[in-house]
């Protein structure tokens, strides 16, 4: 709640804890209805903007890339810097550390923040905003089925 709130080294978002209850809310619920495929579509829109509050109060002054790789599109001044800081951290661990072992479950990355993983995020949530949770293990298709299946029987009877 303090970092939502604390406009010196948080977010600076008003209504901190609101805010906070809201940001965890959707999050939690949102990601029970998508295991269960239960009001899937409903949940997809706050947790929509979630995502639209994360990209643009926490990811947006660093530009798209969440990992920096100088190499990739849409490079900004501070991924181009970050070539610089990869490889005197991974001289320190070579020279310092154990670099085998460190590096054996992946390479070493600096990480951007940006907003690219907050966006893919979004582009997600909106397919499934507009697809729905599927067929076979989704609650939703089953109880669509069920609701079906009594509005065909009623409408047989008259």
């Amino acid at each position: 709640v303090e970092w939502f709130g604390n406009s010196d080294w948080g977010l600076g978002l008003p209504f901190p804890l609101l805010m906070a209850v809201l940001a965890i809310s959707a999050e939690v619920i949102g990601a029970l209805s998508l295991l269960l495929g239960f009001g899937l579509r409903i949940m997809a829109v706050p947790m929509m903007f979630t995502m639209i509050i994360a990209m643009t109060s926490v990811h947006g002054e660093f530009g798209w890339q969440a990992i920096a790789d100088p190499g990739a599109p849409f490079t900004n001044d501070r991924v181009s810097a970050s070539a610089e800081k990869k490889e005197a951290i991974i001289s320190i661990l070579q020279e310092h550390g154990n670099y085998e072992w460190l590096t054996d479950s992946g390479s070493i990355v600096i990480l951007n923040n940006g907003i690219e993983f907050a966006a893919t995020y979004f582009v997600m949530l909106l397919m499934l905003f507009f697809i729905g949770s599927g067929r076979y293990f989704s609650i939703d298709y089953w109880i669509k089925k069920k609701l079906d299946k009594i509005d065909n029987n009623e409408n047989v009877n008259y």
